[in-house]
């Protein structure tokens, strides 16, 4: 990996810069996914589950990179913190009448979450999982 995309991910120096990038992130999508019509103008370009499916693994990313200890409990936090974020995003979309929550958004969000993880677990380095 990299030098500087290994410091960035890995430098626990910054994991309140990625804990707040993954909250800014987060925001932004519930706040772009509550504009009319914005919704249907990007499903133009991507279909919801790419969109879903893209969004919560940066997410994820983020969440697990800012976390501590072995990849388990990192995996397990970053798992239950998107899970939170998609359920909260769903039940946002459900307050508006242009919009609807979709159990299944949620479950492609919790399956990205799912997949990072297990990618991030094997590739990086055991050594830097543990000091960060």
């Amino acid at each position: 990996m990299p030098h500087f995309l290994s410091c960035l991910l890995l430098d626990p120096r910054l994991n309140r810069l990625r804990y707040s990038a993954a909250i800014a992130l987060f925001l932004s999508i519930v706040v772009a996914g509550s504009i009319p019509g914005a919704r249907a103008d990007i499903g133009q370009v991507a279909p919801g589950v790419v969109l879903h499916s893209v969004a919560y693994a940066a997410l994820a990313l983020l969440w697990f990179t800012a976390s501590s200890g072995n990849a388990s409990s990192r995996s397990l936090a970053t798992v239950l913190a998107v899970a939170l974020m998609g359920g909260i995003d769903e039940a946002v979309q459900s307050l508006f009448p242009y919009r609807g929550a979709d159990l299944r958004d949620w479950m492609v969000d919790c399956a990205a979450a799912l997949a990072t993880c297990a990618i991030l677990a094997l590739i990086l380095p055991k050594a830097a999982l543990q000091r960060s």
